[in-house]
């Protein structure tokens, strides 16, 4: 059984015991969340899309990390112009505990 779900406007396809790293979700380690925006749900073959998703997805916060740094560089010719800056984007570390 697998579930397609929307968090943070990206979509994710889960299944039980999957950890994945999505965009930060607020909590803290150890905590239960429900992620309950379930775009298209399969069961067995019998895919069910829309609407009629009457599944729930719990997943569980392992940790919070953050991701490669990236670098914006800026410049414009023959002015001296340049600017460097970087960051680095918070992820969340989930684990999927069941999709009911």
């Amino acid at each position: 059984m697998f579930a397609v779900v929307k968090i943070a406007g990206q979509q994710f396809k889960v299944e039980k015991d999957q950890t994945l790293y999505v965009p930060h979700v607020e909590g803290n380690a150890g905590d239960k969340i429900e992620l309950s925006d379930v775009i298209l749900a399969d069961s067995d073959g019998n895919l069910t899309v829309g609407d009629a998703i009457k599944v729930k997805v719990q997943a569980e916060i392992l940790d919070h990390v953050k991701g490669e740094t990236v670098i914006a560089y800026k410049q414009k010719r023959r002015k001296g112009f340049r600017k460097k800056k970087g960051h680095r984007t918070q992820y969340t570390k989930i684990k999927i505990s069941d999709i009911a």
